[in-house]
């Protein structure tokens, strides 16, 4: 493992970057975790210092503060810190293997998806929402992103429906194939589907509208993530006679007549395809035909695409009926520009299991 930054670590360390975390309280984090780090004496006590700074970033991220929520320290400081992990050099030995675990560790734990756990109880309807990363850093590094924003407000959020009482667990995923290819969307959500009642996965769309996204294709259509790499060719989806396309289970009719506000919220059908006979690649505007090949989704052929693909195969592969889905929310940049955005998307969720 090489132990150098990433070009997504080495982009914390240019000025906006720095500014937000100054002003947010978040950069008081790396000489923290660096003291602690420093004062480990074997891997175990390094373990729970990386899970305890990790658990403490995303629970202070989804405080909500007077502003409204702010995906962007968030992400900085992972970045920093992780940083700060990968050149670390402890008094015992550790190989690459536990760097990595360490690494590993920091990421699941700073994102939520440790924390999707739910109560026991039958009074609970159990909902998962998440979200992703800001992208396009190197035009905008002050970006935000409004569906990483989104999970952050939404965390512990709790709503009644009749009886019963939702709660709504979130989790951030990373703009990076390669994690996509290392199975994280699996190993965060393929063990939820057993106790939730909804998992809805958001990712910034396109402006002044809501995307409910009907089909997903399993296609990568060479998109650069935040390492500057791209990818091209058939989702490396897990299991046996993954299909070409998987389908959203959302009440999607009940969500767009209940989730109304300042945007319209719009049933996404359409998608583009290599139909079964071969041939240029033809859109289709109500979902794909049979024995046709993906090569755009309802979401297009990027990482939002792909995690609903995903999403959506594993709570077809699941033992309950699951609802579970995509939603592309109005592109937003900065978080004042979110409010809008996140009222609506309450409502999107309350409308998915209401």
């Amino acid at each position: 493992m090489h132990h150098h930054p990433t070009p997504e670590e080495e982009r914390a360390g240019l000025p906006e970057p720095r500014r937000i975390l100054a002003r947010s309280g978040f950069g008081a984090a790396e000489p923290l975790f660096a003291a602690d780090l420093r004062a480990c004496q074997d891997l175990p006590q390094a373990w729970g210092t990386v899970s305890s700074h990790a658990s403490r970033l995303w629970t202070e991220a989804a405080r909500t503060g007077p502003g409204g929520p702010d995906d962007r320290p968030l992400y900085w400081a992972r970045l920093v810190l992780a940083a700060r992990l990968r050149a670390w050099r402890p008094g015992f030995e550790l190989s690459d293997r536990e760097r990595g675990e360490l690494l590993h560790l920091w990421e699941t734990s700073s994102r939520g998806i440790s924390d999707l756990d739910f109560p026991p109880g039958d009074r609970w309807i159990r909902v998962v929402v998440t979200g992703f990363d800001p992208f396009h850093l190197d035009e905008d590094p002050g970006c935000s992103n409004p569906s990483g924003a989104a999970a952050l407000d939404l965390n512990g959020w709790t709503f009644a429906v009749g009886e019963r009482t939702a709660i709504v667990r979130t989790a951030v995923f990373p703009v990076r194939w390669a994690d996509f290819d290392a199975g994280l969307v699996e190993e965060a959500l393929a063990g939820r589907y057993a106790r939730a009642d909804a998992v809805i996965t958001l990712s910034r769309g396109r402006p002044e509208r809501f995307d409910l996204e009907v089909w997903n294709g399993s296609w990568r259509g060479g998109g650069t993530d935040n390492l500057g790499r791209a990818r091209t060719g058939r989702v490396p989806a897990p299991g046996p006679d993954a299909p070409e396309w998987t389908r959203s289970s959302l009440p999607v009719e009940r969500i767009v007549e209940r989730a109304r506000g300042r945007f319209p919220a719009v049933a996404n059908t359409e998608v583009t395809e290599v139909p079964a006979g071969g041939g240029d690649p033809v859109v289709r505007a109500q979902g794909p035909s049979p024995g046709s090949a993906a090569r755009r989704g309802g979401g297009g052929d990027y990482l939002s695409n792909e995690i609903a693909y995903r999403n959506t195969l594993l709570s077809e592969r699941a033992e309950r009926d699951v609802p579970a889905g995509h939603v592309h929310v109005p592109r937003t940049r900065r978080p004042e520009e979110h409010a809008d955005t996140l009222a609506q998307i309450r409502a999107i969720v309350a409308a998915a299991v209401g």
